[in-house]
């Protein structure tokens, strides 16, 4: 990754809160030739592990707001490895590279797919998968996220366990078990889970990777249906890496 012989040397942007956006920070902190990392978070954590390098946390205002923060604080590579559901932000920050005319790569871990013995329905949204999820359990272990159960507020016959870091706020299912956690979990785990609370259906985001898979591992073996929200679409154009391997070389480019 050359220097800008015209600045300070390279900064790279990390857009966080993912796995990979860590490990990311991890690996270009053990560089020998070390680039500058500030690495996003959009502060929806009350005491978030922090990566090593500089870390901010808060929004920067649309577009526009991250172009002026990366120019102003001479930005050369801009990373978005947000979650994969965090749509408004990697248009945001798709906005920003066209803006500031600074390289962005989106990391992207593949996104998760059936196999042998599984048994998944699909929704294009979170108020579609609500509507669907009475046909299909009554004793729900829902995991897309305590941002979105206002989603399922409406849903009073089903039984829902949610497990966060944070409390939940805003309106909740009215049957709703909280359990305070922070992962990752293992196969036991989740199969102890399942068993312990009964529960007859998984409801869950396609987020991928391998940190939160076991849940679906558990599913399967206990035969419990599960309800997977789909991804949101991409900004179209943003080059894309599945790995973090990838990122690094693009950076060496």
């Amino acid at each position: 990754m050359p220097a800008d012989p015209a600045g300070p040397g390279p900064h790279v942007l990390i857009l966080g809160g993912t796995t990979e956006a860590r490990r990311l920070a991890e690996a270009l902190a053990a560089a020998p030739d070390s680039p500058r990392v500030t690495t996003s978070l959009a502060g929806r954590v009350a005491a978030p592990v922090l990566p090593p390098g500089e870390t901010r946390i808060g929004g920067f205002g649309g577009a526009d707001g991250l172009a002026a923060w990366i120019t102003a604080h001479g930005v050369t590579h801009l990373v978005d490895a947000t979650h994969p559901f965090a749509e408004r932000m990697s248009f945001n920050a798709a906005g920003a590279a066209a803006r500031s005319g600074v390289p962005l790569l989106a990391l992207r871990r593949p996104g998760w797919s059936p196999g042998p013995g599984d048994d998944w329905h699909f929704a294009d949204s979170l108020a579609q998968a609500a509507a669907l999820l009475p046909a299909l359990g009554s004793r729900a272990f829902l995991t897309t996220g305590r941002m979105g159960l206002n989603t399922f507020a409406h849903l009073t016959e089903p039984w829902f366990l949610v497990r966060s870091v944070d409390p939940p706020a805003g309106p909740v299912p009215p049957r709703l078990e909280v359990l305070l956690a922070r992962g990752p979990f293992t196969l036991a785990d989740e199969r102890d889970l399942l068993a312990r609370h009964r529960i007859d259906l998984l409801v869950t985001k396609d987020s991928g990777g391998s940190a939160t898979a076991p849940k679906l591992a558990a599913a399967r073996e206990a035969g419990v249906p599960v309800l997977v929200v789909r991804r949101p679409p991409v900004p179209e154009g943003v080059a894309q890496t599945p790995s973090v391997d990838g990122v690094l070389d693009w950076l060496s480019a």
